[in-house]
């Protein structure tokens, strides 16, 4: 069944002029035409910046030729996975186009990941090779000899910016901030010698289609366990043509011969900033400035002082953080075209506030991970703020559905469902996850209760997992839970969402102990080790016992509701 057989759309009344109702994911036969045509088309325009130093097309093209060449000389290929685990630096659009030009699946890491977490996604994936900016090298140390990853390729922060400033800014990361723990990594080589290597090889040319795997790009589970949605050529290039598609009012406002600059502070490997920042940029011939830190907020407002900015994708708590600071007020906001909010629910007063600041509504959207991500989007061409998710995007179909899996009528409440190009081909290797999500007809449950009203808008009012939503990432309470349980000092815990006027929600949790002499600093020791900081718990509170159901099962819910 197509994506518009089967349903009304009665939405399309009210997407804006210029919005198509359908697009083509033909129109390119895999990612890597998308790149290789926007190399030539934009040769000479400004690809990527980060730290004052920039990319052309052209040397993107060079580069990324060069990594994956030199990928293939090691005998990688299609079928191959390859783990980035990187922040937002220049070495990672390069990786990442090379990676796909060879032929292999993009494995997507955070780069602030525990080593448990970070042996398990190299083993789920089975990654044959990884690139690491040199920060987090001391985490694949700790796990190197339990995962499948034998080809290691290790960045530091100043490779692509210059001979002098490349040394400077290596010195300050290692000494003077001293953000480079000691590592070991036999083997390893560096990335400025992969590269250097790699630009006297010829990349010999793959056929790939829109059925194989682009990117591997993990989420949580209900179960704890972090899955990868299976993102093929085609689900991304459809996700992007829908998000250039839908925002076309913004984008018509260029002026001839104007290309966007997107201001790239969302991490690139989160599907959000992945799409809409690098993908969407490249095909339509953009510059992604690049902000490895966003924590830093001075420093992003000087960053951002430089740039005569177009596109600013960015969740809830990145807007407020800025809003809170009267130097990012006083910058020029007068080519500012397109707000786009995701990740997490946008708040009413935050996008008042940024309205007012900038001139700029936030067009705040939805999606997941398995989608892309993008499903629905509310209108670029319009200052109402909806308190919704909006539309569904292009060759998107919305579905409001029972426990049973049937469809419910207009203003019903029932799980969100997404049909559409974008949607994954299943979870990496777990059939019977797959199964779990998706629908005979093609339907993607997103564990998300919601209701559509008769214009098309959905609004979520819940969510049916557990899941708490920290900053636009998602941590499911039974990884946290399990980590926690496994303290010799814990009988029993829980952890729920709670909210949170920065994060949007934080991490409780609840905890009955089992040694008496147990602290909140024991706990939060042990939490730092095991968690990456999201998902470690804001607040603990210890109780003598837990809700229950009659046959044991904790009732986070009540411990939600209670606040308590």
């Amino acid at each position: 069944m197509g994506a518009t057989e089967g349903i009304d759309r009665f939405w399309l009344k009210n997407y804006p002029a210029g919005v198509p109702a359908e697009i083509d994911p033909g129109q390119y036969a895999s990612l890597v035409q998308l790149l290789e045509e926007a190399f030539k088309k934009y040769a000479a325009l400004p690809a990527y910046s980060c730290m004052g130093a920039t990319l052309t097309y052209r040397q993107l093209d060079e580069n990324s030729a060069a990594i994956g060449a030199w990928l293939q000389s090691k005998g990688l290929g299609k079928g191959n996975r390859v783990a980035i685990m990187m922040p937002n630096v220049l070495q990672y659009p390069v990786v990442l186009a090379g990676v796909l030009r060879a032929g292999c699946t993009v494995v997507n890491v955070n780069p602030l990941y525990t080593p448990r977490e970070l042996e398990h996604q190299l083993k789920d994936s089975g990654a044959d090779a990884i690139f690491i900016l040199e920060n987090f090298a001391t985490t694949l140390q700790q796990v190197a000899d339990k995962v499948p990853t034998r080809l290691i390729v290790v960045a530091s922060m100043g490779d692509l910016l210059g001979f002098a400033k490349g040394l400077l800014v290596n010195f300050v990361v290692r000494n003077v901030k001293k953000m480079v723990p000691e590592y070991r990594l036999t083997n390893a080589y560096k990335f400025l010698d992969a590269l250097a290597d790699g630009l006297k090889l010829n990349l010999k040319p793959v056929q790939v289609s829109h059925d194989d795997v682009a990117f591997l790009q993990y989420t949580g589970g209900t179960t704890g366990v972090s899955k990868g949605a299976t993102l093929t050529h085609r689900n991304i290039i459809a996700n992007m043509l829908q998000s250039e598609a839908w925002y076309q009012p913004a984008l018509k406002k260029l002026k001839p011969g104007e290309y966007p600059t997107t201001i790239t502070a969302l991490p690139l490997y989160h599907i959000f900033a992945l799409t809409v920042c690098a993908m969407m940029s490249m095909r339509i011939g953009g510059h992604c400035v690049l902000i490895p830190n966003p924590r830093d907020i001075p420093g992003f407002v000087k960053e951002l002082s430089k740039h005569r900015f177009h596109v600013f994708p960015a969740v809830n708590t990145l807007f407020n953080a800025l809003l809170n600071d009267d130097e990012f007020r006083r910058l020029d906001f007068s080519r500012l075209i397109l707000s786009a909010g995701g990740g997490m629910a946008v708040q009413e007063a935050v996008a008042k506030r940024w309205l007012e600041a900038t001139g700029c509504p936030i067009a705040e959207g939805y999606g997941l991970s398995e989608t892309s991500p993008v499903a629905t989007a509310n209108r670029s061409d319009t200052e109402k703020f909806t308190g919704t998710i909006g539309l569904p995007v292009s060759s998107t179909e919305i579905a409001i559905l029972d426990d049973e899996g049937k469809h419910l009528p207009v203003g019903a409440t029932g799980e969100i469902a997404i049909r559409g190009p974008q949607v994954m081909a299943g979870y990496w290797n777990r059939p019977d996850e797959t199964a779990k999500v998706m629908t005979p007809d093609g339907f993607f449950r997103t564990g998300d209760i919601g209701i559509m009203d008769s214009e098309g808008f959905t609004k979520i009012v819940d969510r049916k997992k557990d899941m708490i939503l920290v900053s636009g990432f998602n941590v499911y309470p039974n990884e946290v839970e399990g980590v926690v349980a496994a303290h010799p000092g814990v009988l029993e815990c829980a952890a729920v969402g709670v909210p949170d006027e920065y994060a949007g929600e934080a991490v409780k949790l609840f905890v009955v102990k089992k040694d008496p002499a147990l602290t909140e600093r024991d706990i939060m020791d042990f939490c730092k080790e095991q968690l990456t900081g999201y998902k470690k718990p804001k607040y603990i509170e210890f109780r003598t016992d837990l809700p229950k159901t009659n046959v044991g099962k904790i009732l986070r819910r009540e411990l939600r509701d209670k606040k308590a």
